[in-house]
């Protein structure tokens, strides 16, 4: 018994470790640190809830990651069958332009993330595994649940789309 109680504080102890990296992830996904956030605690709950369900040997990250992953895929599914929900608060209450976000908008760091928005959500998952996680290829697939090949393929649409977003790719300013 006190064997388990071991592996379990292992287990937890490897969840805790891997949390800035799944935040990162987590945000990148959903586009925004709050759903980012609560993209994270979904996953962590899910993944402390299915502890028996995690291999030993493989990696706590790349298994959360696929967590939440596909925890994403299944909110894209319910805002395709019940449309995007838009909070009454978040509406614009008056006309015109806001100088702040005007300012905003010029960022590339603003104009780079809206592009990475835009990106398709397996695009964007291969795009933030292997640049912002720094995960290899091979990692990645694995996450992924596909091949290295497919990882290349879309890491380099995504890179392009961003590219050509922020007016940095073939056609665009420099």
């Amino acid at each position: 018994m006190a064997a388990a109680s071991a592996d379990e504080a292992d287990f937890r102890n490897a969840v805790i470790a891997a949390l800035p990296r799944l935040r990162r992830f987590c945000q990148g996904l959903a586009g925004n640190a709050q759903d980012g956030d609560d993209l994270m605690q979904a996953t962590v709950e899910r993944a402390l809830s299915r502890a028996d369900q995690f291999e030993t040997g493989t990696r706590i990250d790349s298994w959360m990651f696929r967590i939440a992953q596909n925890l994403r895929i299944d909110a894209a599914r319910s805002t395709q069958r019940r449309g995007q929900q838009v909070p009454i608060e978040d509406l614009p209450d008056t006309i015109g332009e806001d100088g702040r976000t005007t300012l905003e908008n010029r960022s590339d760091l603003v104009a780079a993330n809206r592009a990475l928005q835009a990106v398709p959500d397996e695009q964007r998952a291969a795009f933030l595994l292997v640049v912002v996680e720094g995960l290899s290829y091979r990692e990645a697939a694995e996450v992924l649940e596909v091949p290295v090949g497919t990882i290349m393929s879309r890491l380099a649409r995504a890179r392009g789309r961003i590219e050509h977003a922020i007016g940095r790719g073939p056609g665009g300013m420099q």
